[in-house]
């Protein structure tokens, strides 16, 4: 298992991470988030690769609002699909919500039941819809 990741298609390399100081002639001490805090913080300079800057990789800050108990709590904004997953035995059906202060391309995929009973205000229409249901009758 390679820091958290195991599998054939786990990424190769994580970072980028602030080199603290040189440890010899071949190794470098990193700082590590406390997320690898079990990971020895020395590397040999053949498993790191040099940080290429980009402006995409660069994060915007937002301000968050917590709540009294320091807790924040992502509101849903709008149901932007619907779908139907297949599984073997069962049908799923989710639905594609975007996230306030997310881009339409963070929408994730959620259970349509479990977002309905946590959020009921998505579901709510201004508009009335009809279903019809189309039989076909054929005399054989």
């Amino acid at each position: 298992m390679r820091f958290g990741k195991k599998g054939k298609l786990s990424t190769r390399f994580i970072g980028p991470f602030e080199i603290l100081s040189r440890v010899g002639e071949v190794a470098y001490k990193l700082a590590l988030p406390p997320s690898l805090s079990a990971v020895h913080p020395v590397f040999h300079i053949s498993m790191l690769r040099n940080y290429i800057p980009d402006e995409s990789h660069v994060l915007s800050l937002d301000s968050v609002e917590l709540g009294p108990d320091l807790i924040f709590e992502e509101e849903p904004i709008a149901i932007l699909d619907r779908q139907i997953r297949k599984l073997r035995t069962k049908e799923i059906d989710s639905v594609k919500v975007q996230w306030m202060h997310r881009s339409v391309g963070e929408a994730a995929w959620e259970i349509e039941s479990d977002t309905r009973a946590r959020y009921p205000q998505l579901f709510e229409t201004s508009g009335t819809f009809f279903h019809f249901v189309f039989e076909d009758k054929h005399d054989f």
